[in-house]
């Protein structure tokens, strides 16, 4: 048997057990995992997106 390992949740920070019984891991329980998914839905989180290139600017990289 191998030894539990345990997780902060990252909504609340609570320790968690990182294991198959926990449905809803890496979230101590479902109203975490609800909140979190909430963030998401209104874009209160944001995946970073590189800014868009300048179309006038030619790419150093791009043979002419």
């Amino acid at each position: 048997m191998s030894p539990i390992h345990a997780v902060p949740c990252p909504r609340c920070g609570m320790q968690v057990a990182w294991s198959s019984e926990n449905k809803y891991r890496p979230f101590c329980g479902e109203r975490c995992k609800m909140i979190d998914l909430g963030q998401w839905a209104t874009e209160a989180y944001r995946v970073p997106q590189a800014e868009p290139a300048d179309p006038g600017e030619q790419n150093p990289e791009t043979p002419s």
